[in-house]
């Protein structure tokens, strides 16, 4: 297009331009319709299931009225059946008639809107029916009937709008139908001009992305303009081969030597929740894998990753036959499970052996029904990456690593397509961000462009995987895809596309780049920060499920060795089962529709019972019939007197009495004084034993900042730095008195309350809130300046901590204004410093500032609660409960408050019991204590070392064991070093630091009483 007008003010085309708008419209008005050459019309009766989805042997006997296209059908979430019964004319053959279904799709992308599942009438599946998608075979002449499961599910994700929606909610979704039977017929394909138009599409992306001054794409116009000059627009099925055959030549042009080679893997990422339900997703995982099978059987050279093997599990107890049917496309290479984890997770809030749990079930599912076990750890879409993941998945036999997330960074990118990610005790793990940044490609050429201009490593390698497939709400892979990818093998303009499997990928890259760059640390997304806050009532549910289940393992476990009890295997899977679904990366982040918050805290409470009765049961049969109070200590280091995993008398708990003073109220023992006044404020935190003050001069600590949150985009997700300009410090409470052992503080707010008390007890000070939250779009912290220097902090996350630089030197460093920690952070200067930890707060921001005086300080923020509005108006409106706790200490007192946070005593009468083992060094901790999988009795304990050193030290059993040996994560043997020495009852261990141990003591017996 030129910049030149002519006098009526039109601008003047380029013959180019010209010849492309002739070829489009010639495709869109003249080809594309001419894709089926006639149609038959259908019989098509309905049934509305009023409430759940039933299976295909209830529908089937049930009542069908006859219902006439442009009818209505389908409440949000409701499913309506059709009876489809026609005749295919005895001259079409199988591999040109379908039966073409719109439903009343919009043209959004397919998993967002109505689909649908196409049944034989013995109640086996054909394959799914979708935007895009919207086609079913039929493979022989004369009569059919086939019954279609019509999912009238709403369509919420509008782009880039994320207002409130009230139909993420069944009983808010109203009952109003949301579809209209636009077209349900039996056609007759073409399959000459089906291809021609294939042929179309790739040359046209490709005019769309090439050059616009080179000869390849001249050369593509003209063969498309000769395309249309030799085809006959009245008659498009006689002249399609002639149109063919004018594209011929263009189409076999050769790709270059230098072209990047990409392995083009079939895939449909599913989110197991998100803006639908998980029991909508177990449909969707049908209808996906049918799509799947279904082009397995069409294309013997494509192949299929999928992930998840909850996915798995879904499939097998809801739709057995199609299961089969993966079951030997699996076998036949066709359908590669990968990822080995149970979901993919969310990597930033689930604690170490929960991550090690999803390797756990995840691979065992894959061995134990297909017999395989991948290699690459797959989360496409998870909001961020732990520095502990690399050293959990190699413990797991993982040594690869895909994800295309980091592309969503709002600030810098990862300068890295392929490398090493080095985690934070120096393992790696071989990593492949797919250059397309998608892993929804179509295989068009914008994709495959992007491909080529994003790829880090031109000039050194050759090899990228594409990701190709309807995912989200899934779909999968097309047959249009396919043909694109056939098109593409080797042409003149693109990358080399071949179709293959995830492991020969990394294999060939691999051996291509010997040196790969090393990224070493978290891959921090620099985007969706509010993830670490919404939804705090699903966040709650995981801290104290993840509690519960490591008491209920310990106990259960410490029962059976010592009292033959039975060890409840099968319900401990199933607890752990549920918690790694609900870690899942849209619904621990909570980021998905109410319903699916909803069924997440009715899971947690069903879990709670569960766990709570083994818990119970098993200390009942430990501690016997005595009436001693007693406590039971789950946690790794001693509580209130009682042994780390042992059950004893506990001390009692003395806290502090506050006394008021002039307006001021003050809480003091041997170790700190802490003075709040009657704004509920620490002005002062006073450090006894150094003799040194915690604030800096001048500054309040312990102050709720209540600040906007109204994001650009993506509500529940996101956090935006530019609204922490904004807001209000809550400095005018309603009441502020001594209570027992507390001091109490009130603040009413907008439509909320918040009630905090204060206490303080051996030397630290315990925030306990109680809030009934009504708010919208705000953010509330919890603030402490803290009188240090320091560049960086430490952060608790998965079997370990990583320090972060809390100035703002790089655009790394500023992107980075809210992160995550699990139960603690700490920060100081060398022999002192200050640790602050929490029961369930995930979102946290550490600054380096100055003081009022002008000193240097750093401000540390908790984030408690938000109140996005989409995709759930009404998140995070209720009541909830927060502890936090300060203390001056170091990062060893850090961990030991985290821990007293997460498992309190848990009270019980009997008599005491010792503990099964004990650690010398209180930097090896000892993380999970349980039964190993196979069911042989052995007694398996997870250990790290926490402080970051090299540290040793001796695990001391009170119980006898043939021999001891190092595993991976699958609890089978492995070589290792950290096992020093082995003695009667005695392990000596040198841990690297943060390195991750899992012992295996085989046929664990009492010892003598």
């Amino acid at each position: 297009m030129t910049d030149e007008s002519n006098p009526n003010g039109r601008v003047r085309l380029d013959a180019e331009t010209l010849a492309m708008q002739r070829v489009r419209r010639f495709t869109r008005f003249r080809i594309t319709p001419a894709l089926y050459r006639e149609a038959r019309p259908v019989e098509v009766t309905a049934w509305q299931v009023d409430g759940e989805p039933v299976p295909f042997a209830t529908a089937v006997t049930q009542e069908f009225e006859p219902i006439a296209i442009g009818a209505p059908w389908g409440r949000p979430w409701d499913t309506v059946w059709f009876d489809v019964r026609g005749e295919v004319p005895a001259d079409w053959s199988a591999e040109e008639t379908e039966l073409i279904v719109d439903l009343g799709f919009v043209d959004e992308q397919p998993g967002f809107q109505a689909e649908a599942t196409a049944y034989r009438p013995d109640g086996t599946i054909v394959k799914a029916i979708e935007p895009r998608n919207a086609w079913v075979p039929i493979t022989e002449p004369g009569a059919f009937r086939l019954l279609l499961e019509a999912a009238a599910n709403p369509t919420i994700q509008v782009p880039y709008e994320y207002e409130p929606t009230r139909l993420g909610d069944r009983a808010t979704a109203g009952d109003e139908a949301h579809y209209r039977v636009v077209r349900i017929e039996v056609a007759r394909r073409d399959i000459v001009v089906w291809e021609l138009l294939q042929d179309v599409l790739a040359l046209d992306g490709l005019v769309h992305m090439l050059p616009a001054d080179t000869a390849r794409r001249a050369d593509i116009v003209h063969a498309l303009e000769r395309m249309v000059d030799v085809m006959d627009p009245d008659d498009i099925s006689g002249t399609a081969q002639l149109g063919r055959d004018a594209l011929a030549p263009a189409l076999a042009m050769t790709a270059p030597g230098s072209a990047l080679h990409v392995t083009a893997v079939g895939h449909a990422h599913i989110d197991s929740a998100w803006l639908w339900p998980t029991r909508e997703t177990m449909r969707k995982v049908a209808r996906t894998f049918s799509n799947v099978v279904d082009l397995i059987e069409r294309d013997p050279e494509f192949v299929f990753a999928a992930s998840s093997a909850q996915q798995y599990l879904w499939l097998k107890q809801s739709q057995p036959e199609l299961f089969e049917r993966v079951r030997a496309a699996v076998a036949s290479g066709r359908f590669r499970p990968v990822g080995g984890m149970w979901v993919e997770s969310d990597t930033n809030m689930p604690s170490g052996e929960a991550l090690a749990r999803q390797f756990v079930q995840g691979k065992k599912f894959f061995l134990e029904e297909f017999g395989i076990e991948s290699d690459e750890v797959w989360l496409p879409d998870s909001f961020g990456y732990s520095a502990a993941l690399p050293q959990i998945a190699r413990a797991a036999g993982a040594r690869y690593f895909v994800t295309q997330k980091p592309s969503w960074n709002e600030t810098n990118r990862i300068p890295y397509s392929t490398f090493h990610w080095e985690g934070i005790d120096g393992s790696r793990l071989f990593t492949h961000l797919p250059p397309a940044e998608t892993y929804n490609s179509d295989l068009g050429a914008l994709d495959l462009a992007r491909t080529e201009r994003v790829f880090s490593e031109k000039g050194s390698a050759r090899e990228v995987m594409g990701l190709f497939g309807w995912g989200d709400g899934g779909g999968g892979p097309t047959r249009e895809m396919l043909a694109q990818a056939a098109r593409k093998r080797d042409l003149e303009g693109s990358p080399r596309v071949s179709l293959g499997d995830p492991h020969s990928f990394f294999e060939a890259a691999e051996a291509e780049l010997t040196s790969p760059p090393v990224w070493v640390g978290e891959m921090y997304l620099e985007l969706h920060r509010g993830t670490l806050v919404s939804q705090q009532k699903t966040k709650r549910g995981n801290r104290h499920s993840e509690a519960l289940l490591r008491q209920a393992e310990l106990w259960a476990a410490t029962a059976a060795i010592l009292r033959g009890t039975e060890y409840p295997a099968a319900e401990l899977q199933d607890a752990w089962r549920t918690v790694l679904l609900l870690q899942f990366h849209d619904i621990l982040p909570g980021t998905s529709i109410a319903w699916v918050h909803q069924d997440a805290e009715a899971s947690y409470a069903r879990v709670a019972e569960v766990l709570g009765r083994i818990i119970d049961a098993s200390l009942t049969a430990l501690a016997g019939d005595g009436d001693t109070a007693l406590a039971a200590n789950a946690g790794p280091y001693p509580q209130r007197g009682v042994g780390a995993m042992a059950l004893g008398p506990a001390a009692e708990i003395i806290a502090a009495a506050p006394s008021a003073d002039g307006g001021l109220f003050v809480l003091e023992d041997e170790q700190l004084r802490v003075t709040i006044d009657a704004r509920g404020t620490f002005v002062s935190i006073r450090d006894l034993v150094a003799d040194r003050e915690v604030l800096p001069e001048g500054m309040a600590g312990g102050v709720l900042h209540l600040l906007r949150d109204t994001p650009r985009e993506w509500d529940a997700w996101d956090i935006n730095e530019e609204d922490q300009r904004t807001g209000r410090e809550l400095l005018d409470p309603v009441s502020v008195a001594i209570d027992g052992d507390a001091v109490a503080v009130r603040h009413e707010v907008g439509g909320s309350a918040i009630d905090l008390r204060v206490r303080l007890e051996d030397g630290r000070i315990d925030l306990a809130f109680e809030i009934d939250w009504h708010e919208s779009q705000k953010l509330l912290k919890l603030k402490f300046p803290i009188d240090v220097r320091a560049e960086r902090a430490a952060s608790e996350i998965q079997f370990g901590h990583l320090h972060r630089a809390i100035h703002r030197n790089t655009s790394w460093d500023s992107a980075r204004f809210e992160t995550v920690a699990h139960r603690w952070v700490q920060v100081g200067e060398p022999g002192w410093g200050v640790a602050i930890a929490n029961d369930v707060v995930y979102g946290h921001d550490l600054r380096t500032l100055r003081a009022p005086s002008g000193s240097p300080m750093v401000m540390a923020r908790l984030s408690l609660l938000r109140a996005p509005r989409y995709p759930d108006p009404f998140a995070d409106q209720g009541t909830h409960s927060f502890t936090v706790s300060l203390r001056p200490g170091g990062i060893p007192e850090a961990i030991v408050d985290g821990y007293r946070q997460s498992l309190p005593p848990r009270a019980v009468t009997g008599s005491p019991v010792e503990p099964l083992l004990a650690v010398s060094n209180p930097a090896i901790v000892v993380e999970a204590v349980k039964l190993a999988e196979d069911g042989s009795g052995d007694l398996v304990v997870r250990l790290y070392e926490a402080h970051g050193d090299r540290s040793s030290g001796t695990v001391t059993t009170s119980i006898g064991w043939d021999t001891v040996e190092a595993t991976d994560l699958l609890e089978r043997p492995l070589e290792s070093s950290a096992i020093r020495s082995t003695h009667t009852r005695r392990v000596d261990l040198e841990l690297r630091p943060f390195e991750l141990l899992t012992l295996r003591f085989s046929t664990p017996t009492p010892a003598p009483r």
